[in-house]
Parts: structure tokens; C-alpha cells; sequence
């Protein structure tokens, strides 16, 4: 079976990886060079989308913020998997919250803020403090802006009003700050026929507005059936056929909806070593019709990114249970350059493991580790 995937990222090549097994074929499309490369190595291999849709079997996507002819036409073929309904909502906000409010599925208070009025209707309404994000393109803490106090609002509003002049399509989403208490999300699945198959929540720990590590959270059975409901609600709303990303703010056992992502996600990583069917596989397995496959865990692991760094010491190879993974990129700051998954028999045994890997990791590339492993 060939499949398309939109993106020529490092999402697309573990797809690739995971999909080999499996017989699978794929390619990934460049939206911005219109360009189909292989995956893996990343050699142009076709030029143009008519004839890559023509070739495919099937279309998914491993980001959101795709432009919209590209989109369209890729719905219009039929073969467009989860479909274009669900990834223009993981890139627009305002649309995200209209899904939210339409499954009844909670999530931050918010306003859409366009004018001046409408900005100072949001914190009468809302209240301080707050946090307001782009619409459009926002990700990995970008585009956003924090209200605490209200001697503040007139420069922030500047702030936000150049913003949107230079870009005549965004708007703003102002949320009611909210106090949680770890951010935490849930991975899963939905097939054609409404199959649906998850992973245990995931606990996620950032480092300004970046994913830094991610790792099998201490749950209980309450607050996973909570997060799959939640999950079940939004895949079934949207005829969700792929794997679905949720990210919750969890309050004292009471999950809110942060948002979603309609594709494989950088906090599902972990499954490539700690679960039967990792979640690369599982999303092909969803859009090409196969059984899903156990999403159980097989070993408590955790992962870290390594974000603007392309080495790391090789001493780290020797720790037990410890898989590197590089994404084949030219090394800029900031840029998710790969990450290391750890593996162990039991919670005791993958926090020593941690702790090894922390001692030889520089703590300026890998900042905040520690806090994560006191998390453990």
C-alpha cells in the first residue's frame, strides 16, 4: 500500500521507520516546495501534488498548519485520512473551540479577540490573568501572550494589534489562565469502523513553551477513563480515523482540554520502546484499514528531546535500555533535532537510568531534567 504524507518532518520518517515492517510504502510531500521526497532519506523522488495524490492509496498528514488548496484538494480525492475537517481544527484555534463547545468536552473560558474592544471585553469578562494565542500557527510557545496585572494591558495590546495587521487572517484566542496541576495527555486511535484504542496518559514536562520530556504518568484508573471519554467524544464528533492527540491541564483530577492534535505527537515518542504498537504504527495501521494492535505498556520509559543539539556523548549508548533517535537535521537553535527514549523494569530502575543520563547530559542543552526526575 502506498501512502502520502503531508509534511517531509521527522514525523513523517519515523511513519516511514514504523510503516516498513508492515510493507508499507511512503513518501512525504514538501508543501513548500511541491516537491515528494522519501521520507527516510529525504532524495526528491516526484515533483507536484495532482500526480503524489494520483500515486497514493492513501493521504495523511503530520502537521497542521497546511495551506488550504492543498488541503481541499486532498479531501477531494477521497483518500485524505483523518480528513480535512480534523486538521484544519488542530491549526485553528477558533475553529478547536468550536469543536470543544460542539462534543460538550470542557476547556479554558475564552473570547475571540480581533479589536481593542473586543480585548478589553475579554479581560472584563474573563478576568486576569491571561494568556492569548494566536489563531493560526502557533506552537511550541510561539505566538502567545500573557496578562497578569492591568497596568499592563495597553502595551500588550499593542503587541497584539501590530501582530495582526501583519497578518490579516489571524485573530486572537484570550483563555482564562489556568493554575494546573501538570499538563498531561492521552494518544490514541480510531479506525474506519470506530474502533478505538488508546495509550496511558502521559505526563509532559516543558521548558519555555517546549516539550523537554515526556513520561508514563502516575494515573489513576478515575483520570484515564476520564481522559479515554473525552477522547471518544472528539474522535466520534469528527469521524476520526487516524491517531489523535489531547492535551489536558489536570486540575486535582479534573482534566480540561489545552488542544489537540490531529496527527502522531512529539509526547508519544515514549511508544516506540514502552508500548506493543508504537504510535507511528498505530496511525497506519488506522488509515490503511489493519487491525490496531495492543496501545498497552510493555515498560515504564520516558523521553527527552534534544532540541538544537546534533550530538550528545556517545558514553550515553551504554546506559541499559537506552534508544537514541535522530532526525537527520541541520542542527539550529531550538529545533527538535531528535530524542532519546529510557526504558526500564520498574519505575526504580528507569529513575537510576534517568539520573545516569542526566549526569551526562550538559544541563545548558538539557535544562530543568532534574525536575522531571523528582516527577518520577
Amino acid at each position: 500500500m502506498k501512502i502520502l504524507v503531508l509534511g517531509a518532518g521527522q514525523l513523517a520518517r519515523m511513519m516511514a521507520l514504523a510503516g516498513t515492517p508492515l510493507n508499507l510504502q511512503i513518501s512525504a510531500y514538501d508543501v513548500n516546495t511541491d516537491t515528494v521526497v522519501d521520507a527516510i532519506s529525504q532524495q526528491k523522488v516526484a515533483h507536484g501534488l495532482t500526480a503524489a495524490i494520483a500515486n497514493a492509496d492513501v493521504i495523511t498528514a503530520e502537521f497542521e498548519h497546511i495551506p488550504l488548496p492543498i488541503l481541499d484538494q486532498c479531501q477531494q480525492s477521497g483518500k485524505f485520512l483523518p480528513g480535512a475537517a480534523a486538521i484544519k481544527a488542530g491549526g485553528d484555534r477558533r475553529i478547536e473551540k468550536q469543536l470543544l463547545d460542539a462534543a460538550n468536552v470542557q476547556s479554558a473560558a475564552y473570547a475571540i479577540v480581533n479589536t481593542e474592544t473586543e480585548f478589553q471585553q475579554a479581560i472584563a469578562e474573563l478576568g486576569l490573568p491571561l494568556v492569548f494565542k494566536s489563531a493560526l500557527a502557533g506552537y511550541d510557545g510561539k505566538g502567545q501572550w500573557r496578562l497578569k496585572t492591568a497596568d499592563q494591558a495597553a502595551a500588550l495590546w499593542q503587541d497584539i494589534a501590530d501582530f495582526l495587521a501583519a497578518d490579516t487572517k489571524q485573530a486572537i484566542v484570550a483563555e482564562k489562565f489556568i493554575p494546573f496541576q501538570r499538563e498531561v495527555s492521552l494518544i490514541g486511535a480510531r479506525d474506519a469502523k470506530g474502533n478505538i484504542s488508546v495509550y496511558p496518559l502521559t505526563e509532559n514536562h516543558h521548558v519555555n513553551g517546549v516539550l523537554s520530556t515526556s513520561v508514563i504518568a502516575q494515573a489513576s484508573v478515575e483520570l484515564q477513563l476520564q481522559a479515554e471519554q473525552i477522547f471518544t467524544k472528539l474522535a466520534n464528533s469528527l469521524e476520526y480515523v487516524g491517531v489523535l492527540a489531547i492535551e489536558f491541564f489536570d486540575l486535582k483530577q479534573q482534566l480540561l482540554v489545552n488542544e489537540i492534535a490531529p496527527r502522531v505527537h512529539n509526547s508519544g515518542h515514549w511508544t516506540q520502546q514502552g508500548a506493543e504498537v508504537c504510535q507511528f504504527q498505530l496511525h497506519l495501521r488506522a488509515i490503511c484499514g489493519l487491525p490496531l494492535g495492543s496501545t498497552h505498556e510493555i515498560r515504564p520509559t520516558l523521553m527527552v528531546n534534544i532540541l538544537g543539539e546534533d550530538t550528545v556523548p556517545t558514553e550515553v549508548l551504554a546506559i541499559a535500555g537506552l534508544q537514541l533517535h535522530w532526525y537527520g537535521k541541520t542542527k539550529r537553535p531550538g529545533r527538535k533535532m531528535g530524542h532519546i527514549n529510557l526504558s526500564a523494569a520498574n519505575n526504580t530502575e528507569l529513575k537510576q537510568q534517568f539520573n545516569q543520563l542526566i549526569s551526562l547530559l550538559s544541563p545548558t542543552a538539557f535544562p530543568q531534567l532534574d525536575v522531571m526526575l523528582k516527577q518520577l
